[in-house]
């Protein structure tokens, strides 16, 4: 029996259906801000105006925070009240005042690193979702739009740098303080406000907008880090151009600043004209940052930059709209990071991602609607859901319509709403008048979870050939039935006879539960090409003739199809090889080997296209999920393919690789695929493999090569291996990004003590759990390597359990994403079952838990 005293309590539940408009606007607000680290003095001056017809009392939202003084038009207010964290002020018959609060918060104390909170000397701020309150009392709703004033004043000596939104209007000295006046023309929520005091040094550059006008560029790091900060320099004035060429955007402030801290929860933030970013994102020179971390800082400041159309000139009416701003966002990230490089690698790489990360969350415990009904804690919803598939519901759209019609409708939308705070629906809406398209029957996309499902057949009459389709989507916790899906469905058909005979690509948009579809005369059984591009984000279910797979893998004229064609020949290999069906790999070998011919001319896309489909991703294949023999068959087919091609894979390595100072697609390419052949070799078991990855290790002029090397050799047990870990470490010792690669390593090692590894490495004096890229780094990847977190004993569930617990009252919103691995417990056998249901419980067993994991944890265990 639990003691009650010891039990959560129960969250509250928010209904998207019982959203209400805001009784008070204020359309202006004034922040005073006495800076310090242990203590910050902060005076509000909200300008309010009623809107509801019949007076009502202000509410201000407020957490952790006590007011020290509340004042209305200048005098002394004494009708206010507590309500639990919030203060609610009665104004009695007054339509309009101007309402000051004055708080005091400490920032060194704030380990959630949400609100005002100190990184390193720094003091910065992350108010998305609920951070504002906080800094101050707030309605703290998205549908509130306030133009800023922003006063800061502080020790010179500490905080020599002060930032906030818009433009710096004036700026002094006070004698040993000093101060600086921000303004903020644009009205915005209160998630968008931003505020950095340090010490930072700049790198300064500056672009012109398509009307003429000058706008100052700044991104401002530490000191000693301002030569890492070209490359995500170059990709801001890359998104600056791209935004004005594709959507017809342009920036609309004179200054653009971008802060790079170490503490953040988030990868980056877009508040308005001051984004705040990740260390991770922004860093990057060829000693430290991997052609993946470049990557990574090109689409992640391209993402924060193309907010500053979708997501503050036009925002969220609330937080059950978040992939209005997210999905549409990522859709125009991807697009763009496509054009930079190669478009079918970024789609594959998209895709992967998607699968990897969203797929599973909707076929679990914690399957939600891109657009939700309700939730406990907003945090938890900032999922690949929300993101990853709401891109993909944008990119639907676009196919559906195409480019002309896509652009009418997004230029439609941004013209009806800028400004204001919009709905999912308006921008359907608006794609819809745009472009001329119905798109009723399209909006199940925003109201039901699920991945639909297509089951496929082909059938001849007289020589003609039909495709059938039914179309499942699956139940879903709080959806038992659905409805039919309206997706886009691009597909081709080709005679594998050479007679020529084919359907050329073709869209199809399927609407109902069963649809036929007329594929024109085949001599013989065509190859279906279908679902090209990943047009929707769907599973197709389809039963190949002989031969079908390793044909289109060779000759389909869809990259992404050649792609797929690979990978599921691959994949029925593998899940055939865990039931126990012995049909052999030849037809694997075969393909990858014609794959390589066109190593020289696509490297990118055939590094790609013959990596093995990961272990999670097997699993996904199966009822019961067993990651041992999972684990097992993967590697037995990796050693045989490292074998059968071994003079292939021996040739790629003797090559040079290309400098890493070349940002190419073909030399990112050709170093991926230096990496891949690396691994397949050391797969073999070859007697020089240890020694070979050790060379490289040690040659490599750029990160890219070293990790690829250091990863392949952490698998094993050498000499080299030790040796090469050392070496790493103290070469990297004391930069925290590349030593987070370090533990990384560590913990994706198919080694079969890895789980004890990684409870030695949490000792470790460079481990800590106050930054969230080194929890990520060392417990994230430990859940990402399927067999090792699903050891049978458990001990990979109690590491993670153990961990939730010990960071929830640090914080929450990074303790929370660590559970939802935990709730796929259902996917398991019986004793894996118990095992992760039982850790899951221990976590709802803690005393004060918050409510971020109370709710994941809870809506796990329901599986």
């Amino acid at each position: 029996m639990t003691d009650a005293s010891s039990t959560p309590a129960i969250p509250v539940t928010i209904y998207r259906s019982d959203y209400r408009a805001p009784d008070w606007s204020i359309p202006d607000i004034a922040l005073d801000f006495a800076l310090g680290i242990d203590a910050t003095k902060v005076g509000a001056a909200l300008s309010v105006v009623r809107d509801a017809a019949a007076p009502v009392p202000l509410l201000l939202r407020g957490d952790g925070l006590t007011p020290a003084a509340v004042r209305v038009d200048g005098e002394v207010w004494n009708d206010w009240r507590m309500d639990g964290g919030d203060l609610i002020v009665d104004l009695g018959e007054r339509t309009a005042a101007t309402v000051e609060v004055d708080t005091v918060i400490d920032p060194a104390s704030n380990t959630q690193l949400s609100g005002l909170y100190a990184s390193g000397g720094l003091l910065c701020t992350q108010c998305e979702a609920e951070g504002f309150r906080r800094i101050t009392f707030h309605p703290d709703r998205p549908d509130v739009l306030s133009r800023y004033k922003v006063r800061m004043q502080g020790d010179k000596a500490a905080f020599p740098i002060l930032l906030s939104n818009g433009n710096c209007m004036e700026q002094g000295e006070a004698g040993s303080d000093h101060w600086a006046l921000w303004e903020d023309p644009w009205p915005k929520p209160s998630y968008l406000f931003a505020l950095v005091a340090g010490d930072l040094v700049v790198n300064k550059d500056s672009f012109t907008t398509m009307s003429g006008r000058e706008v100052e560029l700044g991104i401002w790091v530490r000191g000693g880090d301002q030569d890492r900060t070209g490359h995500a320099m170059q990709a801001l004035k890359d998104s600056m151009k791209w935004d004005e060429e594709v959507y017809g955007r342009e920036y609309d402030l004179d200054l653009f600043n971008i802060v790079a801290v170490s503490d953040f929860n988030m990868g980056a933030m877009e508040n308005k004209g001051l984004n705040i970013f990740n260390t991770r994102y922004i860093l990057a020179d060829p000693d430290t940052a991997t052609d993946v971390d470049y990557d990574g800082v090109e689409g992640v400041v391209a993402h924060e930059y193309f907010h500053n159309w979708s997501g503050n000139r036009v925002t969220c009416r609330d937080w059950f709209q978040l992939s209005l701003k997210e999905g549409f966002t990522v859709f125009r990230d991807q697009n763009f990071s496509a054009d930079m490089g190669s478009p079918p690698v970024k789609r594959i790489e998209d895709v992967r991602l998607l699968r990897a990360a969203q797929f599973p969350e909707d076929a679990g415990p914690l399957a939600h609607p891109i657009r939700p009904d309700s939730f406990q804690e907003i945090s938890n919803f900032y999922t690949a859901t929300i993101y990853n598939k709401g891109a993909e519901i944008i990119r639907m759209m676009a196919t559906m319509v195409g480019p002309e019609r896509f652009r009418k409708g997004t230029d439609l939308y941004f013209d009806r709403h800028d400004g204001e705070a919009a709905t999912c629906e308006d921008f359907v809406r608006a794609i819809e008048d745009g472009a001329g398209i119905d798109l009723a029957q399209f909006r199940r996309w925003y109201e039901q979870a699920g991945t639909p499902r297509l089951k496929l057949s082909l059938a001849e009459e007289g020589g003609q050939w039909r495709l059938d389709i039914v179309q499942m989507v699956p139940p879903t916790p709080g959806q038992p039935e659905k409805q039919p899906m309206m997706m886009p469905l691009r597909l081709a058909a080709f005679a594998m006879d050479g007679s020529g005979d084919a359907l050329a690509d073709t869209l199809v948009t399927v609407t109902g539960a069963t649809q036929r579809i007329a594929l024109g005369t085949f001599a013989a059984r065509p190859a279906l090409s279908v679902n090209r591009g990943f047009s929707a984000p769907i599973i197709v279910d389809f039963e190949r003739g002989p031969g079908e797979l390793a044909w289109l893998a060779a000759h389909d004229d869809d990259p992404f199809a050649r792609y797929e064609a690979l990978q599921q020949l691959m994949l029925d290999t593998l899940v055939a090889a865990v039931a126990g069906k012995t049909g052999g790999n030849q037809a694997v070998v075969d393909a990858i080997g014609q794959t390589l011919e066109g190593a020289a001319s696509d490297p990118a896309f055939v590094a790609e296209a013959v990596l093995l489909p990961s272990e999670a991703f097997i699993g996904d294949q199966m009822v019961t999920v067993d990651p041992d023999a999972i684990r097992r068959e993967r590697l037995a087919l990796q050693a045989a393919i490292g074998t059968a091609l071994e003079t292939k894979w021996r040739a790629i390595l003797s090559g040079k690789a290309p400098p890493a100072t070349d940002l190419s697609s073909k030399a990112k390419g050709g170093r991926r695929l230096r990496g891949v052949a690396l691994a397949y070799l050391a797969a073999t078991g070859a007697d020089d493999a240890p020694a070979l990855a050790f060379t490289i290790f040690s040659d490599a002029d750029g990160m890219t090569e070293r990790q690829a090397a250091l990863a392949t050799l952490a698998h094993g047990d050498s000499d080299e291996r030790t040796h090469a870990l050392d070496i790493f470490y103290q070469r990297y010792r004391d930069n925290p990004l590349v030593l987070d690669k370090w533990f990384q390593v560590q913990a994706w090692s198919l080694r079969p003590d890895t789980v004890d590894a990684v409870k030695a490495l949490a000792q470790h004096p460079d481990f800590t759990l106050a930054n969230p890229n080194r929890v990520r780094s060392l417990y994230g990847a430990l859940t990402g390597n399927q067999a090792a977190f699903h050891q049978a004993d458990g001990a990979g569930y109690r590491l993670i359990a153990d961990l939730v617990v010990a960071l929830d009252p640090k914080n929450p919103q990074t303790a929370a994403k660590m559970i939802p691995p935990l709730g796929r417990w259902k996917r398991f056998d019986e004793g894996r079952q118990a095992l992760m249901k039982a850790e899951l419980e221990r976590i709802l067993a803690q005393p004060g838990l918050s409510r971020d994991v109370t709710e994941q944890a809870s809506k796990s265990l329901l599986g």
